[in-house]
């Protein structure tokens, strides 16, 4: 009875522009269902119980029934590393923190203006801890933006740096990996048919030799491969990315590329003889997440390797078949520096704290002065001696976007379409640069959306705890 008041009041947030019963979803009214669909993108960020569950599951029907099918890349990416679509853009991956339902909005809206098709929704394992919204929910959002923006075809949406900590993995390793394996799993069934397996976090460079350096991260990484193969939807190949070196850390070069992949292919092998593997894979060029913050709260310049980006994504494609090489940490560099990735041949590029800071410096006073206070509060702990006010408070913000969740989203109208706008002008800028106008012929060639059914029992099964995540790169 309860399930069904629960159903019964879903529906009419859409006010009764759809009929569910046993046999499935029925659209009434088109457009008044999309009109009304953030209703359902709210009671998903900020609902409880089966109203929340009902919510995220319907949204997945819906968006089928419109024509929004999440989907994987692979192919695509290996038709690049085939030369059958040539390296001439760089396909962006957003890592949407905040009001992502309107960020999304606004991403559909730029790429249906230029008939692109290659862009990726993504978040990371340490981004679904603090800003406390799990793959369901974030797939809620990025579907729901589609529907209301009339958005018909692939849907891109991947599990950024599920990383394996160092620090659990050295003091319990099989619960690690089961650890990442649960939000593998649960990824998978929200509809995220793009994974990016981060075992960087285990290279040793005390051991001699590349391959030795490489062979625990490539043979997690192998591992996750089988997993994530064994446990997706039939006629979907997962699109898997690796990582050679954190970001961060040193630049990634020629040898530890190689020694990786071979290393990679080895113990894939051993473990499913032709089994598909990678198809891509992420180095470090200098970058990191964040960006580097100065005493004053500004950040730092920095310069991108853009001669390793395009050496190794040479190395990538011609030597191995993958689409090329990924650039993670990227979104906070000069603006002058984005068609240069398109130069280098990357195949992708991560974008998330400048989209966060577009938000925050749109924020009213008050409002900041609570999310500093808040910082202060559960974080001025962790505060390094040497650290400003400024660059602490910088560091720590994006913690306070899941606290602050429900006050984003209940920002009045004036505020949320300023940040919208800065939001829509930035990815236009962004997309015009990593030349993504047209790329929705590549994608209607090469990539296979097939209809994936979501699992009910899924959406019903109760919201996973949220991790400890400090330790984790964004």
């Amino acid at each position: 009875m309860a399930n069904e008041k629960a159903l019964k009041q879903v529906i009419s947030q859409l006010g009764n522009s759809i009929e569910y019963d046993d046999h499935g979803l029925m659209v009434l009214d088109e457009e008044k269902a999309r009109e009304k669909i953030g209703e359902w993108a709210r009671v998903s960020a900020l609902g409880s119980g089966e109203e929340q569950a009902w919510a995220r599951y319907l949204t997945r029907l819906l968006a089928l029934d419109l024509g929004a099918v999440p989907a994987s890349i692979h192919d695509l990416y290996m038709a690049r590393g085939r030369g059958e679509v040539p390296p001439i853009f760089t396909v962006p991956a957003m890592n949407l923190r905040a009001l992502p339902y309107d960020a999304a909005r606004a991403v559909f809206r730029d790429v249906m203006k230029i008939d692109a098709g290659a862009f990726i929704f993504e978040i990371a394992r340490s981004e679904i801890g603090y800003t406390e919204q799990r793959p369901a929910e974030y797939a809620t959002n990025i579907l729901c933006a589609a529907i209301a923006e009339g958005y018909q075809g692939p849907v891109f949406i991947q599990g950024d740096h599920f990383q394996i900590s160092a620090k659990k993995y050295k003091d319990d390793p099989k619960g690690e990996i089961k650890a990442v394996e649960a939000l593998t799993a649960e990824a998978l069934e929200a509809g995220f048919f793009n994974i990016d397996i981060d075992a960087s976090t285990l290279v040793d460079l005390s051991l001699v030799g590349e391959r030795e350096q490489q062979r625990q991260n490539a043979v997690v990484t192998a591992h996750f491969t089988e997993f994530i193969r064994q446990r997706s939807p039939e006629a979907v190949t997962v699109s898997v990315g690796g990582e050679i070196g954190e970001v961060g850390g040193r630049n990634s070069n020629e040898a530890e590329m190689r020694a990786y992949i071979e290393e990679y292919g080895e113990a894939l092998t051993s473990r499913a003889p032709g089994m598909a593997g990678l198809s891509k894979i992420s180095i470090q060029t200098g970058t990191s997440h964040g960006g580097v913050v100065l005493p004053d709260g500004t950040l730092a310049k920095v310069k991108v390797d853009f001669d390793t980006l395009f050496a190794l994504s040479r190395v990538a494609r011609d030597s191995f078949g993958f689409a090329g090489a990924v650039q993670h940490g990227a979104s906070t560099l000069p603006e002058t520096a984005f068609g240069k990735f398109v130069e280098s041949e990357a195949c992708e590029v991560h974008l998330a704290t400048n989209f966060q800071n577009m938000c925050y410096d749109c924020l009213p006073e008050p409002f900041m002065s609570a999310v500093y206070l808040y910082l202060n509060n559960r974080f001025g702990k962790d505060r390094k001696p040497d650290q400003t006010v400024e660059q602490f408070h910088y560091s720590f913000r994006k913690q306070a976007l899941g606290p602050f969740k429900a006050d984003l989203w209940n920002l009045d109208k004036k505020t949320k379409a300023q940040i919208v706008k800065k939001w829509e002008d930035q990815f236009a800028f962004l997309f015009e640069k990593l030349a993504i106008a047209g790329t929705r012929k590549y994608v209607g060639q090469f990539v296979k959306a097939p209809m994936v059914m979501p699992s009910k029992e899924y959406y019903f099964g109760g919201v996973a705890e949220q991790e400890e995540v400090k330790d984790l790169a964004d």
